[in-house]
C-alpha cells in the first residue's frame, strides 16, 4: 500500500492512490468500478457504456455491500459539446447518443421485487474536465418546454471555481454547486420493457409527425449497448437494439428523473426487476432548476459519484412501491432571500383551462423571464438559468376550480447585482452593457 504523511493540509491523491488524507484522518479511497476518458468518444471509453435500457446488457462489475465505490461518468451528450462560443455543435446535436450511462452493476443477492438502496455518498468534476454546458435545442432537435417561445439553439458555457460555476454567457451570475446524477435506476425486466414500448409507440401513433416528438422509441441509430458492441451489428445485437429503450423520459424504475437534490448524502430506493438489479448511472450535473425547463438545462459535466449500496427483501411489496422514493441531501445550499412568481391556468390567448398544472408552472417561467429581461437579460439567459440555477418549482394549488396554481422561487443571491423591485426601477447592471 501506498501511504502520504502530510501535516497541517488536506490532500486529495488520485487516480492512482489508495488513500486521502485530510484533517488528520487516513481513509481508503473508493473501488474505481468505471472509468472514463472524456476525449473518446462513447464506444471508445475505457469501461464500455450504454445508452438504452434492456434486460440483457452485461454486467460491467460487482458491488458488493456496503462497499463504497466511485462510478466515473461520461456528459450526457457523449462528448459532442465542446468549450467553445459557437452553438453549432449544441444545434446540431445527435439525441439518439444521449444518455451513455455507467454500468448495468450487478449487485450479488438482489432479486426481482427487492428495493434497492442506493446511498450517493459523493460526487465531483473529472479531473480537468472542470466544466459544463447548459443551453437550448432547437425546435426541431428536442426544443423545450418553452420552444414556441425559443425555438433556436443557443448554448452556455460554464467554468468551475471551486464549489462555484460562472458563465461567460450568462454574466452577473454565480451557481453554487448541487452536483447530482440526472439518470440512474435499475434494469428492467423483459415484460417491464414491453409495457414501456407499447404505451409510448401507442401516444406516438396519436400524432406521429409531431415536431418535436412526443416519444422516443426503440432505434438502432447510435445505440450503444455495453460490451455488446464487440458483437455490433450482429443479429443479436440487432435484436437488442431494436427492442432497447432510450434513456430520455423517467419510468418505473428511476431513469431520466432530474432530481436536483439527489446529491452527496442523498439515498435512493429502486426496484429491482432482474436478478443482479442491474443499476446504472449517468447524466452528471453541477447543477439544476426543478423542472429543467430548456431540456439541456442543466449544467452537464463529465464526472463521478462515490456510491455503495444495501439490499431491501421484498421491499417492493413491504412498502407498496410503484416508483422509486428518494432522500434528499442534507447538504445542498441554503438561499434566505426569494422572489416567487406565480403562474395560473390560463393561456396566452385568455382561454381559460381547468385546473392545468403544466399551463400554471409555464406561466411561471415566462413571468420570472419577462421579470428578467428587465434588468438586461436576453430571453434566452433568462430561460437557461431558470433551467440550471437551483430554483424551486412548486404545485401551490390543484382544488381551486378552475385555476390550478404553480410557483417558481427565485433563488436573489446567486445574482451579483439587485434583482428585486423597488421604487427607482429595474437598473441594468454594466455586464449587460458590454
Amino acid at each position: 500500500l501506498l501511504y502520504f504523511i502530510i501535516i497541517g493540509t488536506n490532500l486529495r491523491i488520485h487516480p492512482i492512490s489508495v488513500y486521502e488524507i485530510g484533517q488528520g484522518t487516513l481513509r481508503k479511497m473508493p473501488r474505481k468500478v468505471t472509468s472514463i476518458d472524456p476525449s473518446k468518444p462513447i464506444g471508445q471509453q475505457p469501461t464500455p457504456l450504454h445508452n438504452r435500457w434492456h434486460p440483457q446488457i452485461p454486467f460491467v462489475a460487482n458491488l458488493e455491500i456496503d462497499e463504497v465505490v466511485r462510478v466515473e461518468c461520461l456528459d450526457f451528450l457523449a462528448g459532442q459539446i465542446q468549450d467553445d462560443n459557437n452553438p453549432a455543435d449544441l444545434a446540431e446535436a445527435d439525441l439518439h447518443y444521449a444518455h451513455p450511462l455507467s454500468g448495468p452493476f450487478n449487485v450479488p443477492g438482489a432479486e426481482p421485487g427487492d428495493l434497492l438502496k442506493v446511498h450517493i455518498l459523493d460526487a465531483g468534476a473529472l479531473e480537468g474536465k472542470e466544466w459544463g454546458y447548459s443551453g437550448i435545442f432547437a425546435h426541431e432537435n428536442g426544443g423545450g418546454f418553452l420552444t414556441d417561445l425559443y425555438p433556436k439553439a443557443v448554448k452556455a458555457i460554464w467554468n468551475f471555481e471551486g464549489i462555484y460555476a460562472k458563465s461567460r454567457h450568462i454574466p452577473g451570475v454565480r451557481l453554487p454547486a448541487l452536483i447530482h446524477p440526472g439518470v440512474m435506476g435499475c434494469a428492467p425486466s423483459a415484460e417491464l420493457l414491453a409495457e414501456w414500448n407499447r404505451r409510448e409507440k401507442d401516444l406516438i401513433a396519436t400524432d406521429p409527425n409531431r415536431v418535436p416528438p412526443l416519444a422516443h422509441p426503440p432505434a438502432e441509430r447510435a445505440a450503444y449497448l455495453g460490451s455488446l458492441e464487440t458483437e455490433r451489428d450482429s443479429v443479436h445485437w440487432k435484436k437488442i437494439a431494436s427492442e432497447a429503450a432510450r434513456t430520455v423520459p423517467p419510468r418505473e424504475h428511476g431513469g431520466n428523473c432530474d432530481i436536483k437534490n439527489l446529491s452527496r448524502g442523498s439515498v435512493a430506493y429502486f426496484p429491482v426487476y432482474i436478478p443482479g438489479a442491474g443499476l446504472s448511472m449517468g447524466d452528471i450535473h453541477f447543477s439544476q432548476g426543478d423542472g429543467e425547463v430548456s431540456f439541456c438545462g442543466a449544467i452537464e459535466m463529465c464526472g463521478y459519484l462515490d456510491i455503495k449500496v444495501e439490499i431491501i427483501k421484498d421491499g417492493v411489496q413491504k412498502y407498496g412501491i410503484r416508483n422509486p422514493i428518494f432522500k434528499p441531501s442534507p447538504i445542498e445550499p441554503k438561499f434566505s432571500d426569494y422572489l416567487i412568481f406565480e403562474g395560473i391556468s390560463v393561456d396566452d390567448a385568455g382561454k381559460q383551462h381547468y385546473l392545468d398544472v403544466n399551463l400554471a408552472y409555464r406561466n411561471a417561467c415566462v413571468n420570472t423571464i419577462e421579470y428578467l429581461k428587465k434588468f438586461g437579460m436576453t430571453g434566452e439567459q433568462a430561460y437557461i438559468l431558470l433551467s440550471c440555477a437551483p430554483i424551486e418549482g412548486r404545485i401551490s394549488g390543484v382544488v381551486d376550480v378552475p385555476n390550478a396554481c404553480a410557483t417558481l422561487a427565485l433563488p436573489t443571491e446567486i445574482f451579483e447585482f439587485d434583482v428585486r423591485p423597488s421604487p427607482d426601477g429595474p437598473k441594468v447592471p454594466n455586464v449587460f452593457h458590454q
